[in-house]
Formats: C-alpha cells, sequence, structure tokens
C-alpha cells in the first residue's frame, strides 16, 4: 500500500491542480450555505431500494429515507442522465460506526434531504462486494492517509471518485466536518466548478490505474527473506503482553503461524515463546469470550483486555488453526482446549441449518457496545450463590464497582468484562488443586452463567454464507480433525464443503458464487473465494481421503488461473475476466486482517505440484513471489502468509505415500501418527492396497507404482524431490520426516 500511494503521489506532483486542493476547498469552503437543508423534510417514506437486496448490511439501510441504491446500472443511469455526482457509501452489518453514522445522519430526515437533493446515493456491503471496497478504500488511503469503515466516496458518475473520507457526523464537531455542512459545499463545487472536479476525478483515476498496474519486481525471495520477516517480527513483538504493536492490538494469526514454522525450520527457541507467549496472553484476556467462548475482533488496549466485541468468522477460523499448529508442536492441552472451544462456538453460534457458516456478530447488542458480554458483581452472585459468585469475581478479576470503561466516555459503568490475569496451572498451584479439579469447577460455574446469558438480547447476527469465510473454517475444521481425532469436526467441515459446492457452485460453468442468503446466491466469486475454498478441499482430502474433494480442489485451482491469473506480470488479480468492469483490476498481496489470495495461492499451488507433478504450477508459485518481490523484500513481515508458503517452497518439504488397506489397523496407526506431528510442510497422499486402479492414481501418477510392502502399511517419503527407501516401520517414517532437524 506504501507502494501505491508512493507512486500515487508522484503523479499527483506534476499535475496543475491536485484533488487534495479540490477536497481542501470542499472541507473548509464556509462562505456557502442554504436554508433548504435546515429544513426537516416532510417526504413520505416507504423503504428504499435496498428493501429488495439480500446483505444484511443493505436491508438495515432499508426504511432509511435516503433514497438508497444498490451497487448497478439503474444508480449509474440515474447519475448520468440528472448529472449528479454519487454518494457512495460502504460498509459492513457488524461495524460500530456505520450503525452510529446511520443513526446520526441516514435516519435524519434533513441530511437525507439533503442527499437526495445532491446526490445519487448508493450503498455497498464490503463483504458482498470486496473487490469495490478495496478499490475505494485505497482511493482513501491515498487522498488521506488512512482509511476504515463507514468509508464515503464521493465521485462521477462513471464511478471516478473526486472525494474521500470515512465517518462524518451530522453536525461538524472537533475540526471534524458534519454532513449539513459537507453536503452544501460539495453541491456548490460541483455546479461553480464542474470541469475541475472531472477533470480531477479522471487525474486521480489514471494515478491509480498507473500505481496500481506497476510492476514491484526486485529480486527473488529466499531463505534471507524468511530470516528478514523473524527479525522484524521480533523488532515489533510486545515481550511483556505478546502479539506485535501496540494499541489497537490485532490477533494477526499468520503472523504467528510463520513462526511456528521459523521454529520448525530453525530450531529457534525465541520463535516458538513468542507464538506461545502470544496465544497464552490473548486465551487469558478480555478479547477471549470466557463464558461462550471465540475471540473478538481486536483489543482496542495492548494488553488484550477491552475488545472491540464483533466477532467475525475469519477470526474463528485462522485463530482456531494456530491453536491447532501450537498443540501438534508442543503436545500442550491447552491449546487443543481452546481450538476446541471456539470450534464449540462456531458450530453452536455461527453454523447455519443447511451447513454454511454465517459471517458475523455485531458489538452491539440494545444499542451499547459489549452489553451482551459485561456482568455486574450481583448478577454473578445472584447466578452462582455468595461462594461460588466470589469465587468467579476473584477468578476473572470483577469488582463491585466494574473493570470496564466505555471507550467513547471514558467512565466506569459498573460492570465487568471477565479476563484472567495468569494462566490456570499457576491459579490452581496457589489454590492448592490440580488443574483439572478447578477446570471441572470453572466449567460448570461457566455453564450456569452462559445459560443465564443466552436469556440476554443477543448481538445482530450477519447470516450471510461468503464462501472465502467458509473456505477457511472448512480447512481449520478439517485440520483439527486430524489433529484432534474428532469426527464432529470433520462431519462439520465436509457438510459445509458440500454446502458450497452444491450452492455456491454454479451447474453450468463450474465457477464459485460469493455470495449466499435467504435461498439466493449471487455475486461473481473473487479470488480469495478460489483461493481459500482450494486450500480447504485440499485439506479436506488430508483428512479424508476422499479424492472427490482433491479433483475438485484441481479444477477449481484450474479456472481460477484461467480467469485471475496475470500472464503478463505474474500473480492473481482479485477480480476474474467475466466480472463487470471498474476503474482497475486490482492485485492483492498484503496479508491483513485475513491473508492475501496470492498468499494462500502459492501454497496451494506448490501443494498441488507434489501431488500432481505438474511443475507449470510450481512455477507460477514463484512468479507470485516474483512479481511483489519488490514490496515484499522490504518489509516481509507485512506478508506472513506469503512467507508461509515460501517456507514451503525453499524447503525442506515432503511428500507421503501411504499405501495400506484403509480397513486395518496398521493404516489407521501409520496415519494417526503422521497427523499427530506437527510437520507443516508436506503433502500427504493416500493409497488404498485393496482397490486395483485407486483413483489417486491417475491424478498422482508416480504412486501407481507404490504397493504395500508384505501387505502392510507401508510409507514412501519424498524429501526435496529425493525419495527415500519405504517403509513399514512407524518410527522409521517419522525418523525420516525428522531428519532436517
Amino acid at each position: 500500500m506504501n507502494r501505491v500511494r508512493r507512486n500515487f503521489r508522484e503523479t499527483l506532483k506534476h499535475l496543475p491542480t491536485g484533488i487534495l486542493i479540490l477536497s481542501f476547498v470542499i472541507v473548509f469552503m464556509a462562505s456557502y450555505s442554504t436554508s433548504e437543508g435546515k429544513e426537516k423534510s416532510k417526504m413520505e417514506h416507504t423503504g428504499n431500494r435496498l428493501q429488495y437486496e439480500k446483505s444484511p448490511y443493505l436491508l438495515q439501510h432499508k426504511d432509511n429515507p435516503v433514497d438508497w441504491y444498490p451497487w448497478g446500472k439503474e444508480a449509474f443511469e440515474k447519475a448520468k442522465r440528472e448529472n449528479k455526482p454519487i454518494f457512495l457509501s460502504i460498509g459492513y452489518s457488524t461495524c460500530h460506526w456505520c450503525h452510529v453514522m446511520e443513526r446520526e445522519s441516514f435516519e435524519d430526515e434533513e441530511v437525507a434531504k439533503l442527499m437526495n437533493d445532491t446526490f445519487v446515493s448508493i450503498k455497498v456491503d464490503r463483504e458482498e462486494r470486496p473487490d469495490i471496497d478495496q478499490i475505494y478504500m485505497t482511493v482513501s488511503q491515498m487522498l488521506t492517509g488512512s482509511g476504515g469503515w463507514p468509508l464515503t466516496i464521493i465521485m462521477t458518475p462513471d464511478k471516478k471518485p473526486f472525494f474521500a473520507g470515512t465517518y462524518f457526523p451530522k453536525e461538524s464537531r472537533f475540526g471534524r466536518i458534519g454532513m449539513v455542512e459537507l453536503i452544501p459545499r460539495v453541491a456548490e463545487i460541483w455546479k461553480i466548478r464542474h470541469e475541475d472536479v472531472v477533470s480531477q476525478a479522471d487525474k486521480i483515476t489514471e494515478a491509480l490505474t498507473k500505481a496500481t498496474s506497476q510492476s514491484s519486481t526486485g529480486g527473488t525471495l529466499d531463505e534471507t527473506t524468511l530470516k528478514t520477516a523473524y527479525s522484524q517480527l521480533i523488532q515489533s513483538y510486545d515481550a511483556v503482553n505478546g502479539g506485535f504493536g501496540g494499541a489497537p492490538k490485532f490477533p494477526t494469526p499468520h503472523n504467528l503461524l510463520f513462526l511456528l514454522r521459523y521454529w520448525q525450520r530453525t530450531g529457534d527457541a525465541s520463535a516458538l515463546q513468542m507464538v506461545e507467549h502470544t496465544l497464552k496472553k490473548m486465551r487469558m484476556g478480555g478479547i477471549y469470550d470466557h463464558i461462550g467462548f471465540g475471540f473478538h475482533r481486536y483489543s482496542t488496549d495492548s494488553v488484550w483486555f477491552i475488545p472491540h466485541f464483533e466477532k467475525m468468522l475469519y477470526d474463528q477460523a485462522l485463530l482456531s488453526m494456530v491453536y491447532t499448529e501450537a498443540y501438534l508442536a508442543t503436545g500442550k492441552d491447552e491449546y487443543k482446549k481452546t481450538a476446541e472451544e471456539i470450534f464449540t462456538y462456531v458450530m453452536r453460534d455461527m453454523t447455519s441449518p443447511e451447513g454454511g457458516f454465517f459471517s458475523a456478530e455485531d458489538a452491539d447488542s440494545e444499542g451499547e457496545e459489549g452489553k451482551f458480554y459485561l456482568w455486574s458483581s450481583a448478577e454473578i452472585k445472584a447466578v452462582l450463590g455468595e461462594e461460588d459468585g466470589a469465587f468467579i469475581l476473584k477468578l476473572y478479576n470483577a469488582t463491585d464497582e466494574g473493570n470496564f470503561r466505555d471507550e467513547a466516555t471514558k467512565t466506569r459503568t459498573a460492570t465487568n468484562l471477565l479476563y484472567l490475569k495468569k494462566p490456570l496451572p499457576e491459579i490452581a498451584a496457589d489454590l492448592g488443586v490440580s488443574e483439572s479439579e478447578l477446570e471441572k469447577r470453572i466449567e460448570a460455574l461457566r455453564t450456569k452463567l452462559f445459560k443465564v446469558r443466552e436469556k440476554r438480547v443477543h448481538p445482530y447476527k450477519d447470516d450471510k454464507i461468503l464462501t472465502d469465510w467458509n473456505g477457511l473454517m472448512i480447512s481449520a475444521l478439517a485440520r483439527g480433525a486430524e489433529a484432534f481425532g474428532e469426527p464432529k469436526y470433520l462431519a462439520a467441515s465436509e457438510r459445509a464443503a458440500k454446502f458450497i459446492l452444491s450452492r455456491l457452485r454454479n451447474k453450468k460453468d463450474g465457477r464459485l458464487i460469493h455470495r449466499y442468503r435467504d435461498g439466493e446466491a449471487a455475486i461473481n466469486a473473487k479470488a480469495d473465494d478460489y483461493a481459500f475454498m482450494t486450500m480447504a478441499l485440499l485439506d479436506l482430502y488430508e483428512a479424508t481421503f476422499n479424492v472427490t474433494y482433491l479433483k475438485t480442489a484441481i479444477e477449481l485451482n484450474d479456472d481460477f488461473i484461467a480467469h485471475f491469473w496475470d500472464a503478463r506480470q505474474g500473480g492473481f488479480f482479485f477480480t476474474p475476466t467475466y466480472a463487470e468492469e471498474l476503474l482497475v483490476r486490482p492485485k492483492e498481496i498484503y496479508d491483513g486482517a485475513v491473508p492475501s489470495a496470492n498468499s494462500v495461492a502459492m501454497l496451494n499451488l506448490l501443494r498441488l505440484e507434489r501431488i500432481t507433478g505438474r511443475k507449470e504450477l510450481g512455477e507460477m508459485a514463484s512468479k507470485i513471489g516474483d512479481a511483489f518481490s519488490g514490496i515484499v523484500s522490504k518489509r516481509p513481515a507485512s506478508f506472513t502468509q506469503l512467507m508461509v508458503g515460501l517456507d514451503f517452497g525453499v524447503g525442506p518439504s515432503y511428500e507421503v505415500v501411504v499405501v495400506g488397506n484403509p480397513d486395518s489397523k496398521d493404516t489407521a496407526e501409520m496415519l494417526s501418527q503422521l497427523r499427530s506431528r506437527f510437520l507443516p510442510n508436506k503433502v500427504v497422499l493416500f493409497k488404498p492396497s485393496n482397490q486395483e486402479n485407486p483413483e489417486i492414481s491417475e491424478i498422482a501418477e508416480f504412486t501407481k507404482p507404490q504397493s504395500a510392502l508384505g501387505n502392510k502399511a507401508t510409507a514412501y517419503v519424498c524429501l526435496n524431490y529425493n525419495c527415500k527407501l519405504p517403509t513399514t516401520d512407524i518410527n522409521k517414517m517419522l525418523e525420516l520426516l525428522q531428519a532436517t532437524r
């Protein structure tokens, strides 16, 4: 993003007048006023066009007096016909400040009349249309140096932006212009400086196109890049509280996934210590829901105490992956327990009757952020009784005065957010009881509190089902099923995959669809949908050895290449060739709250190369690194999911083929031992010895001559394209897989 911003500003240097100047004129021009804007609109309102949409976010705005349009031809044709600028508002259903701006402005008759007179107004759900969000968020970051939601863009009828911002109150305050002042100023400039506005919008679009289309090649990514990423993570690591950076603090699970691999590669104990310390601190903090399980979005402070309370599906998926891998790496049950609790939350609260996973739960309930999760000391004692209540209050650091402070008012609320100051083993030692005794008591009391909390007004649930986020959760559950030997996680993973492939895949051409809700599948799939679902199917294959999953993964990956691959510079575009034309066709590599499609695709391609023997897939993986090497090499710690793929590519990495009777005990034991180790850089294939022409040999031809020696389960292990002698000895197999450490 910094590279794009620099390129953009470099282009603007040479413009006679810049869009920034125009923006300042809009914000600071105070001479224009209108009496019309001061009058309350008396228009009758029966709901706007958003009432016909499926997006929960758009439906939240269906009764606004603003004449909202969804993104589409109707809105743009109206804007052209009436020569009006477009007010584009982008957000999502669980966004706190989106709700605030709606209450203050979009539900207000005065603001609505100003908007309806001046603009054609469009609402976009960023989770439905991440392509639109990505483009205009880039514009906001370029022009203002920041971004966020709600995202506010004002643009010409041909989608070219000339003003960007985020949240605007109704009335101006503390230097932030309000809607009742901003809108008349925009109207005046659109009228008296129309040619300037159009010219600058053209130039900003031209600069955006040039900046986003430039290659960032700059050498080859290699093992040195991994070392640099590790060094940079050490520099930003919070040794006291865990995690990286200060407040607000985000979990960034892909940082931890990379660090686990770096520890596996080098044996550097500090890498593992960083992971463990962070996982423990997060699990103890208020960012974790100790009563109902699952993680909140991020911590508003640096100590993981007070969270932003919304819960996102992708956080649950990525964090459960990390806790699962930490369990495999260390054998510590506390990490397994946390992963299982996350799965419990998702399967209980975030799963549709059809099997797909819902998107998110809001931070607010009854108009207050976090209200659902907070407790007064009196409430806890009323539920648990005096003795048990006092125990829970002390355990979770709750007081009669309350430990929770409202972030907006900075005042205490006489309510408590439950959190731990010490890990449970230390607390058990302090109390002179065993850890199992302590856990049993806590669970009994937690269950009582949970049942009472369930009777409260729940936060709003965004029940749309997104292909990409479901892909992440399917992967997490499949990996958990392997690691923990738990069939119910595998059943949930397979059920969700079946839902996506039956309801969110076009039957005519096999293309993925991005969103499902209320019986409707719609919106072209983006790069994330393909990359994350391909990963999910590869993980499901290794958890089940059902070749259908592997075949479908190959089909999706081939379709991904056909319609998203940049044959000129390498890497995958975010949108397909058959999508509607937007201002630019971006490519994303930054690993933010969710890893980028290119980062995930690199590892997918490497895994598929090892499985199928198709060398062109490995070459594409390398080209992804080459395409972004210029920007990645400067700050590889910002691309840690890409570093996960690079770690596999650099090696050592393994191909393991187990040949055996799927119903025999020795086969089950060999697979169980293989799955119980932290061996992230491997692909595992299973060839059933009781079939004459098994399907796997059609996909992975190198397995054709492999057989079960002496009718026993046999492992064929290859390291960095160098195959070892087959073995029926499980210990020997594990020895071969640990040969580099």
